[in-house]
């Protein structure tokens, strides 16, 4: 199952079109994004080769590189063993007249076995390919390895690509595609788990429930998920457990730095930037009240694990694991099950930021969205706009009974806290129900600058906004 990515098959169109000429384009993102599938689906129809690097050494990747390139062309000369050296592989490859789509693979790979490639590239670009009808597709799941070997100004492919785009997992909205026939509840259920990541979806079997699916395809030793959070560090970062230590700190509410130092046994320094490596991957996020006017200098961050997959498997499965390796996975099923719902709280607000986005254009502008607190008190969705001086702040409810007039009204008192903006600033507000709303809610939204979501479709919105 494809989903989504139009915009980013669009980019890639539009460069193949537009140009007859040769192009390097860098695409990356993390692990399981989707990179390989978007790939295979821009190079439908077109003129390919596809070649996919492996965590072997430099003779062997030169082996499975010239038998790609010598199948394709139909080129006995690159068939043999041993395999050519890498410059002539290359500047066969730049000395073909046809429009080709060249896409590599796990490039990072490439790297590790010889670290000469990009500085062989960039040979091969400047001698010939610059001026061939190649269109070069760097794929790579390592994104510090693309950002600093490939995107970095010390790389010596530095100013050679045409284009770059950085994948990143799907929204909310998209995400949830993946199950088009099941209801908002089951879908949010499946949201906390596989969160934006496409891999993760399709893990889960259609036609079983979830629990069934959580049940065989995460909890069960041995399933594609049940170490995913291990793996991925151990394929990322070069001392997992010191970057296992954080995420486990954080998870287990230590969200200040000096709390996850004092629970790390890291220097501040050391967990400083580690920390800034796991935001880098998109699994950690430094998170500040979103009317902060000078976030770099703020004192008010809190560390979240921002990968929903991440934070469920250090929520429900990390504290388990010693009965999960005996396979008590039925045990373990029934206290997930317990506490599930509540941790549906949490994932049902970050939903809800993104169902906002996909509804800006009927709800007052803002150029940013996030939560909002201070010592007293929080709101879950806070978003603004300097330029036009306005103010949306949200609450968002996972509960069995619909929301009432009681909650809109906490929600204004809170909100008349919240210094930002200048004087008149325009003010809205809205809620999300996963329940609905009670009556005397409903009766009066009108008159009022109040957007209602019952689960993630806008059931009611004002006539004006003041």
């Amino acid at each position: 199952m494809f989903i989504d990515r139009e915009t980013e098959l669009e980019y890639l169109e539009r460069r193949w079109q537009q140009s007859t000429g040769a192009e390097l384009v860098v695409l990356y993102g993390k692990r399981r994004v989707g990179k390989t599938e978007l790939v295979k689906h821009f190079v439908r129809n077109k003129p390919h080769l596809y070649v996919l690097a492996e965590r072997t050494n430099d003779e062997q990747q030169r082996q499975r590189f010239a038998t790609a390139v010598g199948e394709h062309f139909n080129e006995p000369l690159l068939l043999g063993t041993p395999a050519p050296e890498w410059n002539r592989l290359l500047s066969y490859l730049g000395q073909r007249p046809e429009r080709l789509v060249l896409a590599i693979d796990e490039f990072p790979y490439l790297i590790e076995a010889n670290p000469a490639i990009p500085s062989l590239l960039q040979r091969a670009w400047d001698e010939q390919w610059k001026n061939s009808r190649l269109f070069v597709l760097l794929l790579g799941s390592s994104v510090g390895m693309m950002e600093t070997e490939v995107l970095g100004h010390r790389s010596p492919l530095f100013g050679r690509r045409t284009g770059q785009w950085k994948l990143t997992p799907f929204r909310f909205t998209d995400a949830i595609r993946f199950r088009p026939k099941d209801d908002f509840d089951s879908r949010m259920h499946y949201y906390a788990v596989a969160g934006g990541m496409p891999a993760y979806w399709l893990q889960f079997e259609a036609r079983a429930g979830f629990w069934e699916n959580l049940q065989d395809r995460v909890l069960r030793k041995g399933a594609f998920l049940y170490e995913e959070v291990e793996f991925l560090l151990r394929e990322e970062v070069r001392e997992p457990r010191n970057y296992f230590a954080l995420l486990a700190a954080i998870a287990a509410g230590k969200r200040r730095l000096a709390e996850i130092v004092n629970a790390t046994g890291l220097t501040k320094s050391t967990a400083n930037k580690y920390l800034s490596v796991l935001a880098d991957l998109g699994i950690v996020h430094r998170e500040l009240p979103v009317t902060e006017s000078k976030p770099l200098k703020s004192k008010k961050g809190l560390y979240r694990l921002e990968d929903p997959f991440t934070r469920f498997w250090f929520e429900f499965i990390y504290p388990h694991r010693d009965r999960l390796e005996m396979g008590e996975t039925r045990v373990v099923l029934k206290k997930i099950r317990e506490t599930f719902p509540a941790y549906l709280g949490h994932v049902y607000e970050d939903a809800a930021r993104d169902i906002l986005h996909r509804h800006s254009d009927a709800l007052p502008s803002f150029a940013r969205i996030g939560r909002w607190w201070d010592r007293n008190q929080e709101i879950d969705l806070v978003g603004v706009d300097e330029e036009r001086n306005s103010i949306i702040f949200g609450e968002v409810k996972w509960t069995a009974k619909p929301v009432g007039r009681d909650i809109y009204e906490a929600l204004k008192t809170k909100a008349s806290g919240v210094r930002w903006g200048r004087k008149e600033r325009q003010e809205a507000y809205c809620l999300f129900s996963r329940s609905g709303f009670s009556p005397n809610l409903t009766r009066g939204v009108r008159s009022e600058p109040l957007y209602l979501f019952h689960q993630d479709r806008l059931l009611a919105r004002p006539q004006f906004v003041r």
